[in-house]
């Protein structure tokens, strides 16, 4: 072996496809998020887009939890784009009335979706933060406004542990069954500074395991510790070096995969995996009898697998 292996404990809980999943967070929550749903898993992705902060994703998750749409005021406007500084700016629009439309219509879903949510997934990418100076709020996203409008300041670990205590503490009275998963994200914000992005993700990995310590339904998968001491060289950064590459995202799902699937799940996943390729597969030929005959067989398994797992109805 030319590698240090990263050990992960084993959880008693696993993840199938009959639950409900949410994934908040950084961008390596997109890809996590994205590989469970390519797989076919029932899942809802950041439905305020990507959430970099542990404050502004505690803010995030109230909200749903709250399930008070948003309204005009909640808005702000900066020259042609309404926005929320709740939201990516994938929400945002050239009138208020887009803008909230966007907004609410993944709101109202995202809420649904935590309602019956088993497992959520949370992951953190900085304990940086921008406060915006008007409201007094720390900011989602700062919608390219001028830096002279926030203060920028960076998180302690208690800062995070005593807002995610009360938050966890609420979302298991709420919905008693929740299990949580808590990640920190391998992607380096290297505009910080090497020594800032460093001494950020030692805030989150202290804050986390603080937090993972105190409740019996939270765990930690180490994708940070992965990517640092399992694939610790650039071959496996993406082109701004910055960013895992695909070849450690699969890697790291993989792992993701081992934890928390049991074998069964692991199998049919297998099966999902095979027909997701089937139907992604675009031919040279699509008019022709043989095509024809592959789309057949193709609807016969997919049949086959919904009769005997009625739960995959509507996802294949």
């Amino acid at each position: 072996m030319f590698r240090s292996v990263v050990q992960i404990p084993s959880y008693p809980e696993k993840i199938s496809y009959e639950h409900n999943i949410m994934s908040l967070g950084s961008c390596f929550s997109e890809n996590i998020g994205m590989k469970l749903q390519s797989a076919y898993f029932s899942i809802d992705i950041n439905p305020f887009g990507i959430l970099f902060n542990p404050v502004s994703i505690k803010n995030c998750i109230e909200k749903l939890i709250k399930n008070n749409a948003f309204v005009e005021k909640d808005l702000f406007k900066h020259q042609s784009l309404w926005g929320s500084f709740y939201h990516s700016t994938l929400f945002s629009a050239t009138s208020p009335e887009v803008c909230l439309k966007n907004i609410n219509e993944r709101f109202e879903k995202g809420h649904e979706n935590l309602e019956k949510a088993n497992f959520l997934l949370i992951t953190f990418g900085t304990a940086w933060i921008f406060e915006h100076k008007e409201t007094n709020t720390v900011v989602t996203n700062c919608h390219k406004l001028p830096a002279s409008n926030f203060v920028r300041r960076r998180l302690s670990v208690d800062e995070i542990v005593s807002e995610y205590i009360a938050l966890f503490h609420k979302l298991h009275i709420l919905y008693p069954t929740l299990k949580i998963i808590l990640t920190v994200s391998p992607v380096r914000h290297w505009k910080d500074g090497a020594n800032d992005n460093n001494l950020s993700k030692s805030i989150l990995l202290l804050a986390v395991d603080k937090i993972q310590s105190l409740f019996e339904h939270v765990f930690y998968f180490p994708a940070y510790e992965i990517m640092m001491d399992e694939l610790r060289d650039y071959r496996f950064y993406d082109k701004d070096m910055f960013h895992p590459s695909e070849v450690a995202i699969d890697y790291i799902w993989q792992r993701f995969s081992e934890t928390f699937f049991s074998q069964k799940t692991l199998q049919l996943k297998k099966k999902l995996e095979n027909i997701r390729q089937q139907t992604e597969h675009r031919p040279i030929h699509p008019d022709t009898i043989e095509h024809s005959y592959f789309m057949y067989m193709l609807e016969q398994q997919k049949a086959q697998l919904k009769q005997q797992y009625p739960f995959l109805a509507g996802r294949i």
